[in-house]
């Protein structure tokens, strides 16, 4: 099949946990003998289309105003932007016999237009991948009202996204539950994880290992990767972080962007956390690296969240063998997905008390550490495969059409 994939971000600049996962189907698709295009924006270049291949991958880039790292009204602006500047920019390029199929991601919720465009052109099915349902977790979280103006905008761009979906895949049957609750219409939807290539990282640091540069001999790393936001509520993490402070090889070691990285810097000063470091996002390479060195990996989910997230900076825990350590909000699959196979310790957010004695568990003793993290990777196998998430794509694409 001629397949168009389209995503907001994509490698080789992003960092970000999206980019990586759809580069990675991208791979796998072209590996099983599928011709790829990913339609993505660039915020840097100056002609309003560019081809480039990364990795086999052919990739069409339309310029677009900033959508990452940036005030909300400046995003929400580009990002309602990005459908109209990306068909400006490609439709020359598409004809009849372009496309068998379109796959896309949200977020962004705004690629309906882009989607419908393409589906008219070259009459071919297309499966959204849904891993976040915006607009209803800010409203969750009280960071717009529900029923304003603002709400209203973000819900006529969500459903005209979804009404373009022949297939429309979320993270679990819990968060399948949730999406049909909140939307009257009815949707085809399924079951579709997130996925990982099963590839651990060898680490080649030329300059020395990360441990050594940040002074963490002999330290157990308490690893945190991604988004540093709202959504996570990160000073749930921070709390556990003040609470193992006694524990002197343990360190708490958080990389990523986001609107909460004050937030978390300010609390580790308040409390004068010595076991605590904070870096600047990384590229991809290097935070595999980065992965390849820590000890358990961190996550948080805000109790807030009506949605069931499978957050995909597990996925990359899990490929390197670790154990892991988070909490999530009340219902949350995940939790019993992740206990019931032994792969780490999960509670309910807001339950600091078992989430720090689960942390010391893990810090005491090293043989529970290693077992958890070949059970994550069994896990993984198991249920997070790129290779089965490609198949289950595109028998979903075939039965569409």
């Amino acid at each position: 099949m001629k397949l168009a994939l389209i995503i907001d971000d994509y490698l080789p600049d992003s960092t970000r946990v999206a980019a990586k996962m759809f580069h990675e189907l991208a791979v796998e698709l072209i590996t099983n003998g599928h011709n790829v295009t990913v339609i993505t924006p660039s915020v840097s270049q100056v002609p309003s289309f560019l081809e480039e291949d990364i990795d086999g991958v052919n990739v069409w880039r339309f310029r677009s105003g900033p959508i990452k790292d940036v005030g909300k009204v400046t995003r929400a602006l580009n990002e309602t932007l990005l459908s109209f500047k990306a068909w400006q920019a490609i439709k020359h390029e598409v004809q009849s016999d372009s496309f068998d199929g379109v796959i896309y991601y949200s977020p962004s919720i705004f690629f309906g237009g882009l989607v419908l465009k393409i589906k008219q052109v070259c009459k071919c099915p297309s499966y959204l991948v849904l891993r976040d349902l915006f607009p209803q977790w800010v409203v969750d979280a009280g960071m717009i009202r529900s029923g304003s103006l603002i709400e209203r905008y973000f819900r006529f761009f969500e459903h005209y996204s979804y009404r373009q979906a022949d297939v429309i895949g979320l993270m679990s049957e819990k968060n399948i539950e949730v999406f049909c609750q909140e939307n009257s219409t009815r949707y085809p939807t399924e079951i579709l994880r997130n996925w990982a290539a099963l590839v651990p990282c060898i680490p080649q640091r030329e300059s020395g290992s990360l441990r050594s540069k940040l002074g963490l001999e002999g330290k157990v790393i308490y690893f945190y990767g991604g988004n540093i936001g709202h959504a996570q509520d990160m000073a749930n993490l921070m709390r556990l972080a003040n609470g193992m402070r006694k524990y002197t090889n343990a360190h708490f070691l958080f990389v990523g962007q986001g609107d909460e990285v004050e937030l978390i810097n300010k609390m580790a000063s308040d409390w004068k956390l010595q076991n605590f470091t904070y870096l600047p996002s990384v590229n991809q390479n290097e935070f595999k690296e980065i992965l390849s060195e820590v000890d358990i990996g961190l996550f948080s989910l805000s109790s807030q969240h009506t949605a069931h997230n499978f957050p995909g900076k597990l996925l990359g825990y899990m490929v390197q063998s670790l154990p892991i350590l988070g909490s999530v909000n009340m219902g949350n699959d995940l939790l019993e997905l992740v206990n019931q196979h032994n792969s780490g310790f999960i509670t309910v957010n807001g339950d600091d008390e078992r989430l720090l004695n689960n942390a010391i568990l893990l810090y005491e003793d090293s043989v529970l550490r290693k077992q958890l993290g070949i059970n994550s990777y069994l896990l993984l196998e198991r249920e997070f495969a790129v290779s089965t998430i490609a198949k289950n794509i595109l028998v979903g694409l075939r039965n569409a059409r």
